[in-house]
């Protein structure tokens, strides 16, 4: 639904349009130059590593034209490329605003990958610098892939990024809004890695297009949690955070009792992850809950009703002061607003959220397209929805919808990548010839512009009978089994003669269960244990699927499955 002029969350840009920038949407570094202009003195970056400090904007922007300067020095042209890996930090972020600010391309890789992984990213990028934390510094001065390497840790101070800096004065040529800023590369869960190009106008416009559903207030301090280097942390947290004024707090590790500490201490109010993320927060807290007995579970259980019962027939929340000491526990009492992307949630969980009084949205995109292409309002919100999409802004369609209504979702707007770099075959096999972006996931769409996901095409299990059945949906219902770490669904031939499909479970039980059964993982008299507690769990998930959606196989995995640094499970194991 198109909103009124005057809410444009990018109004205010009328009065800079002309003389802060030129073009339809400001660059990055004019976004951020602006964003300083209007809140010099908010905290923008935070670090509690080793101790805590806090850079305001004005202290960042010194830091980035120091180094952004000192780029410049050696001999960095526009659309040359900068590398950086590394844990999320200040030097990290900085090192990215510098590049941009010096005309540059960056370009994000993922510190989760094998050293010989990213020397081919880097083969492929072809950098004039690489920037590296202390983990991998060692590895990648002794074999520098061609490029100069510099540090993004205090331990080598005369390489160490805010201690770079030239005498000279360098004018940089500076980029416009169709010059590509960023070169990320895809996770790779079902395939090689491609370089996504994203230019300033696709991250810039997606970081106010995405506000027409969620409001960002200058007193917002997002949780850098997630991997930086990824798209979704990208823009929904750090450039998100430099649009507004806001602050961001840089976090290095999943480890529960860091993260409790850093949402604790710095005050966070917005709260982005992932699915995993969220079902570990939230088992926490619901197993506080039934430890104090089924009398009190039973009178939790009914407040959280007419909690949620109020959000969506009086559009109030009162789950935040009744269940005040709950949050406070769980270290989210501050929390304004939770967001989930990066993989699909149960609406189940999405519901208790709402229940104890946090205002939890769930969102959709992909690295192509920036990456936010729906979201849902608070204010609006559809539980089985990924999220309403940007009209008027963007434009979804879904591509030979079946008789349910489900088809390819596919998209057009300012957000879409330029293309895939230095593969431009690829990039022509993912656009229509009238220009449309295949995201290759199936969905269907409502009357409101609100999108409900079956699944990736690629993904799909096809089951005797030719019925389609999307993983995504039996793994969703495994979410808040604390006894499963881990969970992947495919497909395995049944009948070699009709190439039919039976539906798999491949688990990787948690330590949980371990203890639970008291045995230890991987020893003969294991086995039969952990299979009969794990066939218990997925024959309560089978008892509520439809009959072809039953799982006729399990796979108890005695190593977890390979992740993402985004926590999603590599696909196609043993396919």
């Amino acid at each position: 639904m198109a909103k009124k002029e005057k809410t444009l969350p990018w109004a205010f840009l009328d009065e800079f349009r002309g003389k802060s920038f030129t073009g339809e949407w400001p660059t990055l570094p004019e976004m951020f130059s602006i964003t300083v202009s209007r809140y010099p003195n908010n905290s923008c970056f935070t670090d509690f590593e080793p101790e805590k400090v806090t850079l305001t904007y004005t202290e960042v922007l010194a830091n980035v034209k120091k180094l952004s300067n000192w780029i410049l020095a050696q001999g960095l042209k526009k659309g040359d490329r900068v590398a950086v890996s590394g844990k999320n930090s200040p030097e990290w972020a900085t090192v990215y605003l510098a590049t941009l600010f010096a005309g540059g391309i960056i370009v994000p890789i993922d510190y989760g990958l094998h050293d010989k992984e990213i020397s081919n990213l880097l083969n492929a990028a072809k950098p004039n610098l690489f920037f590296v934390d202390e983990e991998k510094f060692g590895y990648f001065s002794e074999n520098p892939q061609g490029t100069k390497v510099y540090s993004l840790s205090k331990k080598h101070p005369e390489l160490y990024a805010y201690n770079l800096s030239d005498d000279k004065e360098y004018t940089p040529e500076l980029p416009t809004e169709d010059d590509v800023a960023a070169i990320l590369f895809t996770s790779g869960t079902t395939g090689n890695p491609k370089g996504v190009m994203l230019t300033h106008k696709n991250l810039v416009s997606d970081c106010y297009i995405a506000q027409t559903n969620l409001t960002v207030l200058p007193t917002d301090v997002f949780y850098a949690l997630l991997p930086i280097h990824h798209s979704y942390t990208m823009l929904a947290v750090f450039i998100e955070t430099i649009s507004t004024g806001a602050e961001v707090v840089f976090g290095k590790s999943m480890a529960v009792s860091r993260m409790l500490k850093e949402l604790r201490e710095g005050k966070i109010t917005m709260l982005l992850g992932v699915p995993l993320l969220f079902n570990k927060l939230l088992a926490g807290i619901l197993k506080g809950i039934k430890e104090k007995g089924p009398i009190v579970n039973g009178l939790m259980k009914f407040l959280m009703g007419v909690s949620y019962c109020c959000k969506k027939v009086f559009g109030f929340n009162p789950g935040k002061k009744m269940f005040k000491a709950v949050l406070e526990k769980a270290s989210i009492s501050t929390l304004r607003v939770a967001i989930c992307g990066g993989g699909p949630l149960a609406p189940s969980i999405f519901k208790v959220y709402q229940e104890l009084g946090i205002d939890f949205i769930q969102g959709y995109g992909l690295t192509e397209t920036s990456p936010i292409i729906a979201l849902n309002p608070m204010e609006h919100f559809k539980i089985e929805s990924v999220g309403q999409f940007f009209a008027p802004y963007m434009e979804m369609r879904i591509a030979d919808p079946d008789e349910n209504g489900v088809g390819e979702v596919q998209v057009k707007g300012p957000m879409v990548m330029k293309g895939y770099y230095n593969m431009p075959e690829a990039t022509a096999e993912v656009f229509t010839e009238d220009g449309w972006f295949k995201t290759g996931d199936l969905g269907k769409l409502d009357s409101e512009n609100y999108l409900y996901l079956a699944g990736r095409a690629k993904n799909m299990i096809v089951t005797e009978g030719g019925k389609n059945v999307f993983p995504e949906e039996i793994e969703n219902a495994f979410q808040l089994f604390t006894d499963i770490e881990q969970i992947t669904v495919q497909g395995y031939i049944m009948d070699e003669a009709t190439k039919s499909e039976g539906i798999e479970a491949l688990i990787y039980p948690a330590e949980e269960l371990m203890k639970k059964l008291n045995v230890m993982r991987n020893t003969p008299e294991s086995v039969d244990p952990i299979y009969s507690a794990i066939s218990d769990l997925v024959a309560k998930v089978n008892k509520d699927a439809a009959s072809y959606a039953k799982i006729s196989k399990i796979t108890i995995l005695e190593e977890p499955l390979e992740m993402t640094t985004t926590k999603k499970v590599k696909r196609n194991y043993n396919k």
